[in-house]
């Protein structure tokens, strides 16, 4: 198979991990777990004529620089993202959230590469509605930021730095949205805190959660 359509820096994804922790460039990394498993998927994805892009330090597939679906390395399990999961087609009910909050992704797990080969038609199937989804122009209809609580946490530290408040409410809604289901998937009060004296820096430059990997 021709290896022209492979973008060298998925290439390199594969051969170093993904960067986004301790983990990168050993043999621990997650991506060498499910090294088979992912380079399968990379060929399916591709076979249905999307660009391979790396996002976020991940295979990221585009279409007409759309984001479709993207790869990812858990403990325990691989999988394919997809974008806008929740308005897709799913007979077999193989799609699931991403997590308990997710209001538009929907994932494709797997634990071995004979699952991927069996599935085969069914993903092929839904990577093709995920297209016609994106080329229909079909929107995911999201909560509104204000229907989101607002972490006790956050708004005290609002309180206290009025300029981080001013930056976190110029960011667009769907980087609102990111930072506060972050701050409340945090169970402990100091975690939160935590992580919102993290992503500060973040907030203010004007970045979304995850932007940091967008160029990885």
């Amino acid at each position: 198979m021709s290896s022209i359509r492979y973008n060298p820096q998925v290439d390199d994804f594969f051969a170093r991990g993904c960067g986004r922790c301790a983990l990168f460039e050993t043999p621990q990394c997650r991506v060498h777990l499910w090294q088979e498993h992912m380079q399968t998927l990379r060929d399916i994805v591709l076979d249905a004529g999307l660009t391979e892009e790396r996002k976020w330090g991940n295979p990221c597939y585009t279409l007409n620089g759309k984001n479709i679906v993207m790869m990812g390395a858990l403990k325990e399990f691989c999988s394919l993202g997809f974008f806008k999961g929740s308005l897709l087609k799913d007979p077999k009910n193989l799609l699931v959230a991403a997590g308990e909050n997710s209001q538009a992704s929907r994932q494709l797990r797997f634990t071995s590469v004979q699952e991927i080969i069996k599935q085969k038609k069914q993903i092929e199937a839904i990577i093709k509605d995920a297209i016609r989804t994106e080329q229909e122009g079909k929107k995911v209809a999201f909560k509104a930021v204000s229907e989101f609580p607002i972490p006790d946490e956050l708004k005290q530290t609002f309180e206290n730095d009025p300029e981080l408040k001013k930056a976190f409410y110029a960011l667009t809604p769907g980087r609102q949205r990111g930072y506060l289901l972050h701050f409340a998937q945090a169970k402990q009060a100091s975690t939160r805190l935590s992580r919102i004296e993290k992503c500060a820096p973040q907030i203010m430059r004007g970045e979304g959660l995850n932007d940091g990997y967008k160029k990885a």
